[in-house]
Formats: C-alpha cells, structure tokens, sequence
C-alpha cells in the first residue's frame, strides 16, 4: 500500500514538472527572450500541425514558440520561431 502511495505520487509530480517546462505559444515575440531558432512540422489538419509545431519547440529547449506561417489543404506545413 506505501508503494502504491508513492507511485502515485511520483506520477503526479512528474507530469506537474512537465506541464511546467513546456513551452508556451505566443502572438509575438516575447519581451526579454531570445530567438533560438525555427522549427517546421507536416500535418494532415491545422490542429495536429500546432501540437506537432509545439512538441518540436519543447524538444529544442523552448520556452516560448510563435507560429509564423502554416498552409496547404490535404496536407498542412508549418514553421514557428521558438523562443528561451
């Protein structure tokens, strides 16, 4: 029953410190962060593309990320600039 109980918590706060790090979306460039590059991602619809765009500026260590262009139909392409 005690490992029990600390598995649960350990599962709890490890997704509360993911939560925390992941990095958040913007509609400009954050005041005091620094561009650190620019990622890009494939998607069959616009909702997939966010969250492929979002778990590649995590990747890179982002704090922040803004999406910068997204097109296509069947076939969706995007980028971001990502931002620490």
């Amino acid at each position: 029953m005690k490992n029990l109980k600390i598995a649960i918590a350990a599962v709890v706060l490890s997704t509360a410190s993911f939560a925390t790090l992941a990095a958040e979306p913007v509609t400009s460039a954050p005041l005091n962060a620094q561009k650190i590059g620019v990622v890009s991602a494939h998607a069959s619809n616009l909702s997939s593309l966010e969250s492929k765009l979002a778990q590649k500026a995590e990747a890179q260590g982002a704090t922040s990320y803004r999406i910068t262009s997204a097109s296509g139909n069947d076939r969706m392409f995007g980028t971001a600039v990502i931002y620490n």
